[in-house]
């Protein structure tokens, strides 16, 4: 490897806390199209701004994020997935 290549990663790596060999397996991952976490969170947290949750009309942006039912609604996901025990 060119070694100023090597040295920018070196960097680049340890501003992400990361190894070299986990900054380079990062990113062939990244290049073979498999998601990353923080990528994943990046895109719910999107679509969370785009969408409005509770009852209503669709436009409104006032409207809360109703706790309760979207626990439940989670929770019989979990369970209809991974049966009766899967949510504590």
């Amino acid at each position: 490897m060119d070694p100023l290549l090597e040295r920018e990663l070196e960097l680049a790596a340890k501003r992400q806390g990361l190894t070299k060999s986990q900054f380079v397996i990062d990113a062939v991952e990244r290049a073979l199209g498999r998601r990353n976490p923080y990528e994943l969170m990046l895109a719910l947290k999107a679509e969370e701004t785009q969408v409005t949750y509770g009852a209503g009309s669709a436009g409104s942006a006032e409207l809360a994020y109703e706790t309760e039912s979207a626990k439940a609604a989670i929770k019989a996901k979990l369970k209809a997935k991974h049966g009766p025990g899967s949510t504590g």
